[in-house]
């Protein structure tokens, strides 16, 4: 189903659920099976040419496409998935209100690209009402809070870590702002106590539970507005996804812990050094999962501890043999140590390669669970907008919802009309 790059919003929001809950149930063999813990995958017997093409490259040419798979002139079917991914995926960017001019150096210490992504969020914020307390829900040092506070309001900042606060505490006193930081566990009960119908909660990249138990709490206080950018969806304390709008739980679909990871496997931050780090311990894994296989007998993957970095300076041989020794299996040591770490670099590129076929439902399931946090909102009484705030490469969790609904007085009850910083 095609579909326009669009701000969703309306009976767009379950069109577009019903469609992306289509396209990735009935492609669950593609997605579900991690490449990194299969030899070989379901779909490679019914589709040999495009495991093939896949299997040839380079870790180079995978790491080339990685962020951007949907544009991989791949074999059939790989462009029709794509082609379907990049049309049920279009979103268009939130209209950019002006913002106030910072007075002081509000950006001080904050990362540059935390600081271009608070920018981008607060330019894209439009309620029909101007806000008179803000809420920055899971604030950290209240970076968010403080951008989008202007003269006449109020900014409360709830954050768990003790640290933070107080660091928060210190840089609003610092810039004189009508700022109040609470140290708070936002999935606790009292939390209900912290919202008012009065606030505008907003949330950057809250993980999982806490910015699902944002959408909960605001909707009960009566908040009239809210906007949160969804994060890390696989940080949930329940084995499974539990669904919150009419339509998710109408559907057939179970999602994992792990496979609510996938959204998150897209990444566009890290340094070289990081990289490399990164492609030896999963190359080294790799080639040990070969030696286990063969120890055990047995074609399965075998779960590994995650290990301190200090390992990557241990030999080879070393590695694989202490790892063995944590898993309780005996090596024989007459092993090829150097034809068995090769093993494992020529797999970590067809890991990453064939990876790229679950890239195509990144977004899709992102998007899925998006729109199953916005029609929940929808059916708590709020108008709800779905849109992007910010190009991926800033951030791929570059999507914000939006809500809000008419309550009978806020703001002394003024009309319509967007409201700008």
């Amino acid at each position: 189903m095609p579909a326009k790059a669009v701000n969703l919003k309306g009976e767009a929001l379950l069109a577009r659920f019903e469609a992306l809950d289509t396209f990735i149930r009935e492609h669950q063999h593609l997605w579900r099976p991690r490449p990194f813990t299969h030899l070989n995958l379901p779909w490679e017997a019914r589709h040999p040419e495009l495991s093939h093409w896949l299997r040839q490259r380079s870790l180079q040419d995978a790491e080339a496409s990685h962020n951007q798979p949907q544009w991989l002139d791949a074999p059939a079917p790989f462009t029709e998935w794509a082609a379907t991914s990049l049309a049920l995926c279009a979103l268009e960017r939130l209209p950019i209100q002006p913002l106030a001019p910072i007075t002081s150096r509000l950006q001080v210490d904050v990362p540059g690209r935390k600081w271009q992504q608070i920018e981008a969020f607060a330019q894209s914020l439009s309620f029909q009402h101007t806000p008179t307390h803000w809420l920055d829900w899971c604030s950290g040092k209240g970076h968010l809070g403080r951008r989008l506070l202007i003269a006449e309001q109020q900014l409360t900042c709830l954050e768990y870590d003790p640290a933070l606060v107080e660091a928060g505490q210190v840089l609003s006193q610092r810039h004189h702002l009508n700022a109040r930081h609470v140290q708070q566990d936002v999935l606790a009960a009292e939390a209900a106590l912290e919202l008012q119908p009065g606030m505008t909660p907003v949330a950057l990249h809250a993980c999982g539970d806490l910015h699902v138990r944002l959408l909960q709490l605001a909707s009960d206080a009566g908040c009239a507005q809210l906007a949160v950018s969804p994060c890390c969806y696989n940080r949930i304390s329940a084995p499974h996804y539990q669904a919150l709008s009419t339509a998710a739980l109408a559907s057939p679909l179970v999602l994992s812990r792990e496979d609510l990871s996938l959204p998150m496997s897209e990444t566009v931050t890290a340094g070289s050094r990081v990289r490399r780090q990164r492609d030896e311990s999963m190359a080294r894994r790799l080639g040990f999962d070969l030696l286990q296989r063969r120890l055990r007998q047995c074609d399965d993957y075998l779960s590994t501890p995650s290990l301190p970095s200090a390992w990557l300076s241990k030999p080879f041989a070393q590695f694989c043999e202490d790892l063995a020794a944590l898993k309780n299996l005996s090596t024989t040591g007459t092993e090829d140590w150097e034809a068995l770490e090769a093993a494992g670099w020529q797999r970590l590129a067809q890991v990453r390669n064939l990876e790229l076929v679950r890239g195509l439902f990144r977004r899709p399931l992102e998007l899925w669970l998006v729109l199953d946090r916005a029609m929940y909102l929808q059916e708590r009484g709020y108008e709800v907008q779905v849109g992007e705030f910010c190009d991926s490469h800033l951030t791929p969790r570059n999507v914000m919802v939006i809500a809000q609904r008419t309550p009978p007085l806020l703001g002394g009850g003024g009309g319509g009309g967007f409201f700008f910083f």
